[in-house]
């Protein structure tokens, strides 16, 4: 059994303050970017950020859906923000990091879980990576959307 991980990383031409709420917010921003492979969106608590508790239905492949049951933590204390989503019903946790950078805002998604052994855990690490990062690269691209045109108007 190993650890499972995949990455994604976006720039947002946007305040690093729009950025970091749009990500903490599972009331009204976080139904409104979740691409499709994400359903039966449901806040459970809060809706800010810390102390959060969110749920969904991931649907990571035609053959595999994951009932999550998020709780959210934020540190904003570090050198850079990060949110982190530790799901309740496995070993799954996605992280969101941003920091500044010369272009603008950078979020970096990392989704990492402990995988299967043997020979289906073999095919988890080759071919479960490439398609969460499809699935975060849509996430992403829908938070950059949704930030950059709240910042245009």
């Amino acid at each position: 059994m190993g650890r499972v991980t995949a990455s994604n990383t976006i720039v947002i031409e946007a305040p690093i303050a729009s950025v970091t709420a749009a990500i903490a917010d599972y009331a009204q921003v976080r139904p409104r970017i979740l691409p499709e492979p994400f359903s039966a969106y449901r806040l459970i608590e809060g809706g800010q950020g810390h102390g959060t508790v969110a749920a969904w239905n991931l649907r990571a492949t035609k053959k595999r859906n994951r009932d999550v049951r998020a709780s959210v933590t934020v540190d904003d204390a570090a050198a850079h923000w990060s949110l982190v989503e530790k799901d309740e019903n496995s070993s799954m946790t996605t992280t969101y990091t941003v920091r500044e950078s010369a272009s603008g805002v950078l979020v970096e998604m990392t989704t990492s879980w402990d995988g299967a052994g043997g020979v289906g855990g073999f095919f988890e690490r080759t071919f479960a990576p490439g398609g969460l990062k499809k699935i975060q690269h849509d996430l992403l691209s829908n938070l950059k959307g949704d930030v950059e045109g709240k910042a245009a108007q």
